[in-house]
């Protein structure tokens, strides 16, 4: 059999033939912290891209809120399929601009690995918790990194590609992604998340379509019609830029339907009432652990830190239903006898009259 170039080696050779100036390409890595044998079919993006998606912190994300706190409906978004459409719009920008798309799809699919159980209400418990023992906060970049650093594959961590992790870490917060693709992901949820949140809080009926600020009538009639705008909107003004960026005009509608998301469905009255109910799972499942540390599962010790992140780390991993189910577990009296037995109460029920 002759010889023949590799698929890996044929993607790098197209990368650097066709891809935009401004685009990271897969050969011109900063590479990974611990060096690794290349794969002659993959180009190291594409790899890290396989390590999340086959990661067990991603397969957890199924079980985690967006917004709503264990629905009932089958149609509400889950931290997964959140993720799942960051990916498609990074994924489309990033093919329209001629940028790398496995390193977009790659920091995609990993950019919220390490959030908490309960959406954001769930961070803001966990970071109070951690920050009235230790002084430190919780943020979810931060936890996201270190869960492809240090947490997945019992503490060896996914061993990613600097341009992975720098996406991951910076989707949020102050600072910008070293690449356009981290930036494409960055924005690509904010277009995401504000959308879909709209969609599912119009399916709860928490809010009503004439609620929904100009901003939001200015973007389109519909959750893909904003999404289309957006996009096509983001790609448009970005071409042949050394940026990523959004018209002056969609960039103030899509901030303005955030604002109001924040008002009447992130901090509005559906959401107080459930705040101090995860509060309390949260911060009760923090101080049992903190106080019965022999109690953690030998996974959660793999980071190697004090006690108080190790903790953070357990119930950052946490599912919705994991969480409820533990809380349940330690601070919830169990029926007594278990199912299939016979209660104590009802021999006494039965006989009440002949005393």
């Amino acid at each position: 059999m002759s010889a023949h170039p590799t698929s890996a080696s044929v993607t790098e050779e197209w990368e650097g033939k066709y891809l935009s100036p401004f685009a990271a390409r897969a050969g011109e890595s900063r590479g990974r912290a611990v060096p690794e044998k290349p794969c002659s079919l993959r180009t190291c993006f594409q790899r890290d891209r396989d390590r999340i998606v086959h990661s067990k912190s991603f397969r957890r994300l199924k079980h985690k809120t967006q917004v709503f706190i264990a629905p009932e409906g089958d149609h509400y978004r889950t931290r997964l399929t959140h993720t799942l459409e960051v990916s498609g719009i990074s994924r489309t920008a990033a093919r329209a601009l001629r940028l790398n798309e496995d390193l977009a799809e790659a920091i995609s699919l990993g950019h919220d690995l390490g959030h908490t159980p309960f959406g954001h209400i769930g961070e803001e418990a966990l970071s109070a918790s951690l920050k009235s023992r230790t002084g430190r906060v919780f943020e979810h970049n931060h936890q996201s990194l270190r869960v492809v650093r240090r947490l997945e594959h019992a503490g060896r961590g996914l061993n990613l590609c600097a341009e992975v992790e720098d996406g991951i870490l910076r989707h949020t917060g102050p600072d910008l992604p070293e690449t356009l693709e981290g930036r494409i992901v960055r924005i690509a949820d904010r277009i995401a998340y504000v959308n879909h949140d709209v969609d599912d809080a119009l399916r709860a009926g928490i809010i009503k379509a004439a609620d929904l600020p100009a901003g939001a009538r200015f973007l389109g009639d519909s959750c893909s019609a904003r999404i289309d705008g957006l996009v096509h909107d983001l790609v448009e003004s970005s071409f042949e830029n050394n940026d990523i960026v959004m018209s002056p005009p969609m960039r103030e509608a899509m901030d303005s339907l955030r604002n109001f998301l924040f008002e009447k469905v992130y901090l509005g009255s559906v959401a107080s009432r459930e705040m101090g109910r995860v509060r309390n799972v949260i911060e009760g499942l923090f101080e049992y652990c903190s106080e019965n540390p022999e109690t953690l599962p030998e996974w959660s010790l793999t980071g190697g830190d004090d006690l108080h992140t190790v903790v953070s780390d357990y119930i950052a991993g946490m599912t919705d239903r994991y969480a409820i189910r533990v809380f349940k577990r330690l601070f919830i009296p169990s029926e007594w006898p278990p199912r299939g037995g016979e209660a104590a109460g009802d021999g006494q029920e039965k006989g009440q009259g002949r005393h």
